[in-house]
């Protein structure tokens, strides 16, 4: 049961102790064979108490062994505590002369180096005895001798101390029967090394029993005298051995290479200290017991002994006696023991420079929040966020409505029962933010002074009487009122009038905040209406981004491009848009992130657009729609002068310089080159012109030349903007038979088009219709019931004229790269064909527009405004309008029907007669 339980624990083989009377006796018998009483009692007391007091404060912080400083494997800070505070350790080396004999104590790893104090655990019951009696009757000396490793002469590594006990183990119960008895033959110490080191016993721990079947153990304090070689064995229980004392062989102090070798020992040892301060304590030690660093033999004992490599090597170490050869391994040893402490620091180093600068951030922020916490400045992380949401929410707490209160409510109540680190914390907590930071019945001061907004929009604007007038109704209805509700204005004309920075001045004009977003190409109707709160990165639509950047809920908001919105697998946005812009239904208008009503009603809208035609009936069923017609050149003059100019100058920095453009110049720059209906190319063409101007003013500057104000006429566009793109709309001076002048209207105004007819082939029954030009469905209706209509007038006109029964005809629109459509070219086509069969020119400087039926009835287009203007572009002096349009060409300003002269018709014989039937 004995050998069994040694195996289990890997412990060092134990007996059961002798009674006590016995033990008494042996351990006198023993001390007397050592030699030990050579030794003063009074000495004795001193060195013990002296080395008691060291181990104890050394061993009170884990109450196990813990006087070997890391990494020196022996050497230990108690010790160098002890002798400063008590005068240091005794040393007392008997003469080797009277220990031949000595207690062998097993080193299960790093042997002990001569001066140098190290622990070492004992579980031998009858050696920690032995050792017991011996400090009572006076000083006691072992031989500490390393054990072999298992199949090599030494041990291989510090990390087979466990092997080491399995190897002592076995063969101790190899030479040890289970009675306890020896066996013949078998040396006990052939488990250790020969060579070991003589040393004193300055103190003795009993450690509690650590093990199921209460064994015992203690831990000796060790200092190393010399080396000793195991001769052989005199007893086995407990194991006593016969030594020799060795010395070191002789050497030369003097000898150049010894004292160089001790040098570099020396400064090897400070570079250590460097990268592992730990062994200062044992370094301590040497010099308050030695106090010689250049005494070869000690300093590479003590170098050693610093060392944290494999038990072999120290072996190598102890059991050379050549004070040289021991110097060059101790070197090498310290060489590598710093190179390691490098390699750690750089490790250390490198894993340091991982901590980003997040980690570290995140390391101050927590504590700086513990900090707070314990001073009272701040409370953790929820209860603030709950706090900041609930002072945010109760000033409008009455205002809101009572659906919603309870939703914020519910969601507090929520917030305080999460877990800041789970994924529902974050949802709810956007939730609040967004709920608690809209300005539930927040009002914005307004303006409704009719003066001060006629001042703000003519100042900004130039024009737009129709836009303005609606504006000045819009503040008249708010003031009679005395409060405003939201409304939808959609203003549509070409790029270029100034649609969207009206929406900017009708704000200023009205004092509201603005807020602008513009939903051209728009297919997802989350834009609109929001994510649902389940997905990742879900925010509320526009609107409730408006409001929330706003602070108000009645801002002034301008979507533009609402005629180019998009449709995509997302949904249709413009079916979207029907609940936002119905002033019946915005009042509880309900986002999808939100998911409670919120109240629109108080917003005005203004919608920007280029036409209509792409605009859902639905949805402009909800708009008021107020047209902007292009600039006349007067218009665009005044505008020029008044404001675009102005500008171009300042951002080519020319505010202070004399530059200026001629009014011929300033004509002909908007007729020949910019002839549009808006004024944006009119701006790009004056940026382009002060541009150049402003490389002249920097050329001259450069060489120090005074620069004479530049005016620009007529003569200087060509260098400076180019050739004009075109001289007229007029290709014909005076238009043959076959040829009319039509009016049309684009997106990008009032244009002025020639539809040209000619015979192809005249024959029996050849009587047909062609058409080219890039013309639409409309147009192409329009043609055939031209044709059809053609020939029963021409009959009753001309009775005898049969050309339209047997000519092939060709109709075309020049710019056939342009698309065109439209219900407005009947009466054009009709005039055309007539013309040619009837070989008679339409009047001069004339031109017309309007859709024809089958019965010759001529019906109202759009666009009377933008095709007036481009009539007076061209030159035309007679416009033929249908009848049902009088009212819009009345609408229209003097300056635009000036040198017009506009005929009115609502049937063809009256188109006839002002086109055709005239003297040549």
């Amino acid at each position: 049961m004995l050998a069994r339980a040694l195996i289990r624990r890997r412990q060092a083989v134990t007996t059961l102790a002798a009674p006590s009377r016995a033990r008494s006796t042996r351990s006198r018998a023993l001390l007397d064979e050592l030699g030990a009483g050579a030794v003063a009692a009074e000495g004795v007391g001193r060195a013990r108490g002296s080395s008691k007091n060291a181990f104890v404060r050394a061993t009170t912080a884990n109450g196990n062994e813990t006087l070997a400083s890391a990494g020196d494997g022996g050497s230990t800070s108690s010790a160098s505590s002890s002798s400063t505070t008590s005068g240091g350790i005794m040393v007392s080396a008997a003469h080797p002369s009277s220990h031949p004999q000595v207690l062998a104590v097993p080193l299960p790893r790093r042997p002990l180096m001569p001066g140098i104090i190290m622990p070492v655990k004992v579980t031998d019951e009858k050696l920690i005895a032995e050792l017991e009696d011996m400090r009572n009757r006076g000083q006691a000396y072992v031989g500490a001798f390393l054990m072999r490793s298992e199949g090599s002469s030494s041990s291989s590594a510090a990390g087979k101390e466990e092997d080491a006990f399995d190897a002592l183990t076995k063969r101790t119960v190899a030479s040890v029967g289970l009675d306890g008895e020896e066996e013949e033959g078998a040396d006990p110490s052939d488990h250790m090394h020969d060579i070991g080191t003589f040393a004193q016993v300055h103190n003795i721990v009993r450690l509690p029993a650590d093990s199921p079947n209460g064994e015992e153990s203690a831990t000796l304090l060790l200092l190393g005298h010399r080396r000793l070689r195991k001769l052989g064995t005199m007893k086995r229980d407990p194991l006593v051995v016969q030594v020799e004392h060795l010395k070191d062989e002789k050497f030369d102090a003097n000898d150049d290479i010894i004292k160089a070798t001790t040098n570099e020992v020396v400064a090897t040892i400070k570079d250590l200290l460097k990268t592992n301060p730990l062994h200062k304590e044992t370094l301590q030690y040497f010099a308050q017991n030695f106090n010689d660093f250049q005494d070869p033999p000690k300093l590479a004992d003590l170098g050693a002994s610093m060392c944290s490599a494999d038990d072999a090597q120290l072996q190598r170490v102890l059991e050379l006696l050549s004070v040289k050869d021991r110097l060059d391994a101790t070197l090498e040893l310290l060489k590598k023991e710093v190179e390691i402490g490098k390699l750690q620091a750089d490790i250390g180093k490198k894993v340091e420079d991982k901590i980003s600068g997040d980690q570290r951030r995140y390391f101050l922020m927590e504590q700086l929040k513990s900090i707070k916490k314990e001073l009272g400045m701040e409370r953790d992380d929820k209860t603030a966020l709950i706090e900041k949401f609930t002072k945010r929410f109760e000033p409008k707490r009455k205002s809101v409505p009572e659906e919603t209160v309870k939703v914020i409510d519910e969601e507090l109540q929520k917030l305080s029962g999460l877990e800041p680190s789970s994924s529902e914390f974050n949802v709810t907590r956007n939730y609040l933010e967004w709920l608690t930071s809209l300005p539930w019945g927040v009002c914005g001061d307004e303006k409704l002074d009719i003066a001060h907004a006629q001042e703000v929009l003519d100042a900004d604007h130039y024009g737009l009487e129709d836009v303005k007038d609606r504006i000045l109704e819009f503040i008249a209805v708010g003031q009679l009122l005395g409060t405003t509700q939201g409304k939808i204005i959609t203003m549509v004309g070409p790029p270029g009038v100034g649609k969207t920075s009206i929406g900017q001045s009708i704000a200023k004009a009205l004092g509201r905040k603005f807020y602008r977003f513009s939903v051209g190409g728009m297919s997802d109707v989350a834009e609109i209406k929001g994510h649902r709160r389940t997905y990742v990165g879900a925010m509320p639509g526009k609107l409730i981004q408006c409001l929330k950047s706003t602070g108000v809920c009645n801002p002034v908001v301008l979507i533009d491009e609402i005629d180019k919105l998009g449709r995509g697998y997302q949904g249709d946005p413009a079916s979207a848009l029907l609940e936002l812009l119905d002033p019946e239904q915005n009042g509880t208008f309900l986002d999808h992130y939100l998911d409670v009503p919120v109240d629109l009603s108080k917003v005005l809208f203004v919608c920007t657009a280029n036409v209509l035609d792409t605009i859902p009936g639905p949805l402009l069923d909800r708009m008021e729609v107020v047209r902007l017609s292009g600039y006349i050149t007067d218009e665009k003059v005044q505008i020029a002068r008044t404001y675009l100019e102005k500008a171009a100058k300042g951002k080519s920095g020319l505010s202070d310089f004399d530059a200026t453009i001629t009014d011929e110049a300033m004509s002909k720059l908007i007729g020949d080159y910019c002839r549009e209906a808006g004024v944006r190319n009119l701006q790009k063409h004056l940026e382009k012109v002060y541009r150049k101007v402003a490389l002249k003013v920097a050329r001259a500057k450069s060489t120090d030349t005074t620069l004479d104000p530049i005016v620009i006429d007529v003569d200087d566009l060509v260098d400076y903007v180019g050739q004009p793109p075109f001289q007229t709309d007029r290709i014909y001076d005076e238009t043959p038979p076959g040829v009319v002048t039509g009016l049309a209207w684009t997106a990008m105004g009032g244009s002025t088009l020639y539809i040209e007819c000619t015979s192809v082939e005249s024959g029996e029954g050849k009587g047909s219709l062609k058409t080219t030009g890039q013309l639409g469905d409309v147009m192409k209706e329009s043609s055939a019931i031209a044709h059809t209509f053609t020939r029963g007038f021409l009959q009753s006109k001309d009775p005898g004229n049969d050309f339209l029964q047997k000519t092939s005809l060709h109709v075309h629109v020049p710019a056939g790269a342009t698309p065109k459509d439209g219900p407005s070219a009947g009466v054009t086509i009709t005039t055309s064909l007539l013309s040619l069969a009837m070989d008679k020119p339409v009047k001069p400087n004339l031109a017309m527009t309007g859709e024809l039926t089958l019965t010759g009835r001529v019906l109202p287009v759009g666009g009377i405004k933008e095709k007036t203007i481009a009539a007076r572009r061209s030159g035309v002096k007679t416009i033929i309008f249908p009848q049902g349009n009088k009212k819009d060409y009345d609408e229209l300003s003097e300056d635009i029907r000036e040198g017009l002269e506009a005929c009115f018709v609502s049937t063809y014989d009256e188109v006839y007669r002002h086109a055709l039937d005239w003297d040549r």
